[in-house]
């Protein structure tokens, strides 16, 4: 199979194609990308992580050889693709969420830095945030109880909101960790909660079909799988006339009403340093750690309008980006 080639658009950003081979580039340092959703979705957040890399001297094909596979929010392709990393001998695996664990689980010896990890600690993938040990440290998603402020962030444009469906992965561990805490969160705010487990997408549908009339408003969960089929999940709740609060941007792009949450492009960018590091001879598990420090609030406003809610102009002021 050739080697993927970046496509760089005339705004200067990075996308990727559905599908990339891969080859070794003689003897330039390998790194290689394990995406676990679509390139729809993460191609802009690791276009921030190349062009960081550029910024500290990586040039593709010159300097440094990047190989990228996606797993299209198959949990089943996190292993594949890990184990064909070992097997080319790449000098750093690049991923994020429960690909992590995947990544360490084919390989004690190759560096893998994450993007984004829910729980690096409670996970396993590191021993403590300050001194990760062993071959694996990068960016952890927690933050301070963000299930808690997209609840309040919701009662602000759904005033009467009082029952809350959760839709959730179980196969995925941090989704299912976010589920927990938005369910206690509710809880404070004495909202009614109705959860939504699924473990596949066959199962959106009939899942979003059965809260007609049992809730005020939806909360997604994040994971590869829902994010995916995030169009799909979009338009069976605008349809219902339920209001959506995610945790990603891409979700409010494609038609969701609120996200709030670590900025992913931001956090991608920060792994370009670590890897930069690791390259010049930093071992991983001496690299500490570090915890988000953007936060992006978007909102939809012709979703708004869609669902008859009338956003207030201080919380409208307040977002990072309203979409139109």
């Amino acid at each position: 199979m050739r080697r993927r080639e970046f496509i760089v658009t005339l705004g200067g950003t990075v996308a990727w194609p559905l599908c990339a081979g891969g080859q070794q580039a003689g003897k330039l340092p390998t790194i290689g990308i394990l995406g676990t959703a679509t390139p729809s979705i993460q191609s802009q957040w690791f276009a921030g992580f190349v062009q960081r890399l550029r910024e500290l001297g990586w040039i593709e094909d010159r300097t440094v050889a990047i190989e990228v596979r996606w797993a299209e929010g198959r949990s089943e392709r996190y292993t594949e693709i890990a184990a064909e990393f070992v097997r080319r001998k790449v000098d750093v695996i690049v991923t994020s969420g429960a690909a992590v664990l995947a990544a360490k689980q084919a390989t004690s010896v190759i560096p893998i830095v994450f993007a984004a990890a829910n729980d690096p600690v409670g996970g396993s993938l590191v021993a403590s945030l300050a001194r990760p040990g062993g071959n694996v440290t990068g960016l952890s998603l927690q933050g301070p109880d963000l299930a808690g402020k997209r609840l309040e962030l919701l009662r602000e444009i759904v005033r009467d909101l009082r029952r809350l469906a959760i839709l959730t992965n179980l196969d995925y561990p941090s989704a299912v960790l976010e589920m927990g805490e938005a369910k206690a969160a509710a809880g404070t705010l004495s909202i009614e909660v109705t959860t939504l487990e699924i473990r596949g997408a066959e199962e959106i549908a009939p899942a979003l079909e059965t809260l007609k009339g049992r809730a005020d408003a939806l909360y997604i969960c994040t994971d590869p799988l829902l994010n995916t089929h995030r169009i799909r999940i979009n338009t069976l709740a605008n349809v219902a006339r339920l209001p959506t609060m995610h945790g990603q941007r891409e979700f409010v792009e494609a038609g969701g009403l609120i996200s709030y949450g670590p900025s992913y492009p931001n956090l991608f960018r920060r792994a370009g340093d670590y890897v930069d590091k690791i390259l010049r001879g930093a071992k991983p598990g001496e690299l500490p750690v570090e915890r988000p420090t953007k936060f992006d609030l978007v909102i939809n406003l012709t979703t708004a309008k869609a669902l008859g809610l009338t956003i207030p102009e201080p919380f409208l002021l307040r977002a990072d980006e309203v979409i139109e």
